[in-house]
């Protein structure tokens, strides 16, 4: 069959990503070649030390970036775990019933998980900056709003807007990292970073919430958090580059919203999140609850279907592209992060039971107990920022997905709980952090360049969005595994076996039963690594091919598509 020059084009864009040098000698200018080897260049340049000529900023303004940044990912986690630390004397002083107190804490999860695709798909649209400075004050009024709300109802609804507001927020700062910083150690370290944000937000949630909930009112956390929430909104504004002005043209051309798919994946996923977490509250067997299951799987089979009729004729641009999932790898990336924040998560809520309901203590010795985590993350985040060029990325994920899955089995083994916390508490909790600072940023790092930077702020949101329901799915298991070992033991039906009591062997037993179901999502994840991402490569080394780097090098040489353009 006779080449064509798309075809010759294409082939030595090939041997360029895969480091295959042409024959010797000169060749003809030509501007096409020319426009693929700066392209190409630009995508191997490194292993190079970070000076300032190797950054898009000067190295102060790049490292400030990168704390505004992953101080919304901090402060997405700070917020959640220290609410959870001051949930009873919440409930205490506003009267809240124990069975609806969790609403709380779910009201916030159900609105960050719904709206995150939509959010994602806004920011590239329209412009990360705006949207992440945008969603970071809001998220910092609401929050400041909980102290002087005296009542249940609009006390829950401000979580849920404070959800909105991090929904907005932390899907942009991945994109923003991911069109800022072009492969190179500069961008390893930024997702290193990043991804220490949330383990430290969560320890330092313990901490907070411990300290005031010991000494002062608990309505300081809350006005800590938007004091915090309103400085990050403030360094967005300085430190985050302003989005390229559009021209009048491109303006014209800018794609509209998918609102028909943004209903669908947002109530879709409002949906099943809302079953999967009042299921173990009202019981499994509540006609609604399987109809709201179902009604949430038809939902989002609805929203996948249009996506691709959307992607397949061209008539709008679409708010997620299916084709992406094509590549087995990207699929398998998603699949991993849903068992691995599923496992992480359910590790840490669990294990905080077992300090404050089995063994009674005050929130002050929990948040003790917690510590080792943060002083962990910053060493590994640390390490990982240099392995990440250096180790072959399925080991880095094998590894982590491997710690977190022994930090469950250890709180899952029968070793006698009054064993002192150093001989395998304080394992679990140094170990589970190495794995989460481990397994996020490579996640982070490789759907950022599976994506196209118009894509970059949807794919962070794509990555929170399944995680999240991974967590609710994994934690609705886990508690109806626990529930169902506590009414075997104590010799009563699901309904009736109450909650983990100090001191119970009963409560023991359901808390162990869950650290296994923890464990299994964690080896789950583990055997996904293991079978999908050998020969994926090293995720951080530039210079090597990734998912679509050919035909985004052949396109640069071809010259813009008349598409889409965004002002981004």
């Amino acid at each position: 069959m006779a080449s064509t020059p798309s075809t010759d084009r294409r082939e030595k864009t090939l041997e360029r990503l895969h480091g295959r040098d042409e024959p010797a000698g000169p060749s003809p200018p030509n501007s096409e070649d020319s426009e693929v080897s700066h392209a190409a260049g630009d995508a191997q340049e490194n292993d190079q030390n970070l000076t300032p000529g190797h950054l898009p900023f000067s190295k102060a303004r790049c490292i400030a970036l990168v704390a505004t940044l992953t101080g919304a990912s901090f402060l997405n986690a700070l917020s959640g775990q220290a609410v959870v630390i001051i949930l009873p004397t919440i409930g205490h002083e506003l009267n809240i019933p124990e069975s609806r107190l969790q609403w709380i804490v779910s009201a916030y999860s159900l609105a960050f998980g719904c709206f995150l695709l939509l959010w994602g798909r806004v920011a590239d649209i329209y412009g990360k900056r705006k949207i992440f400075v945008a969603g970071s004050a809001w998220f910092a009024a609401t929050t400041l709003a909980n102290p002087f709300l005296p009542n249940e109802i609009p006390f829950d609804l401000f979580r849920g807007l404070q959800g909105l507001g991090a929904a907005a927020s932390i899907p942009t700062a991945i994109g923003i990292l991911g069109t800022t910083f072009p492969p190179s150690k500069a961008k390893n370290y930024a997702f290193s970073c990043y991804a220490a944000g949330a383990p430290l937000g969560a320890v330092f949630g313990n901490v907070l919430g411990g300290i005031i909930a010991e000494y002062v009112s608990w309505k300081w956390v809350f006005v800590v958090i938007a004091l915090v929430g309103f400085a990050i909104s403030a360094a967005g504004v300085f430190v985050i580059p302003p989005s390229k002005r559009a021209s009048s043209d491109e303006e014209s051309q800018r794609p509209s919203i998918d609102w028909l798919g943004a209903f669908l994946v947002t109530v879709g996923l409002l949906a099943l999140l809302l079953a999967l977490t009042e299921g173990n509250v009202v019981g499994w067997r509540t006609p609604w609850i399987s109809v709201v299951i179902v009604a949430s799987v038809i939902l989002v089979t609805l929203f996948v279907f249009w996506q691709h009729h959307l992607e397949k004729t061209g008539k709008r641009a679409p708010i997620m592209k299916v084709s992406t999932f094509g590549n087995p790898q990207f699929s398998a990336a998603m699949g991993i992060m849903t068992l691995f924040f599923s496992s992480f998560n359910g590790f840490l809520v669990y294990a905080t039971y077992f300090y404050q309901d089995y063994q009674g203590l005050s929130p002050l010795p929990t948040t003790l107990r917690f510590l080792p985590m943060g002083i962990t993350g910053f060493i590994t985040a640390a390490i990982v920022s240099q392995l990440l060029a250096r180790v072959p990325t399925y080991l880095m994920l094998a590894f982590g997905n491997f710690c977190v899955s022994v930090a469950a089995l250890l709180f899952a083994v029968p070793i006698p709980p009054d064993t002192t916390y150093w001989a395998w508490s304080f394992v679990a909790m140094v170990i589970s952090v190495f794995g989460a600072d481990t397994t996020w940023p490579c996640l982070m790092l490789f759907t950022s360049h599976s994506l196209p930077p118009e894509d970059q702020a949807l794919g962070g949101a794509l990555i929170n969005a399944v995680g999240q329901v991974g967590r609710a799915i994994g934690l609705a298991v886990a508690t109806a595994i626990q529930m169902s070992v506590m009414a075997r033991e104590r010799g009563v039906d699901v309904e009736a076996a109450g909650s983990v009591k100090v001191g119970d062997w009963p409560s023991l037993l359901g808390l162990r039963a869950a650290e296994w179901w923890n464990f299994g999502l964690g080896i789950g994840a583990l055997l996904v690594v293991l079978v999908a991402f050998r020969g994926t490569g090293i995720v951080g080394k530039t210079g090597i091919a990734k998912p679509g780097d050919a035909e985004r090098l052949e396109q640069a040489a071809d010259g813009p598509k008349n598409e889409h353009v965004t002002a981004n």
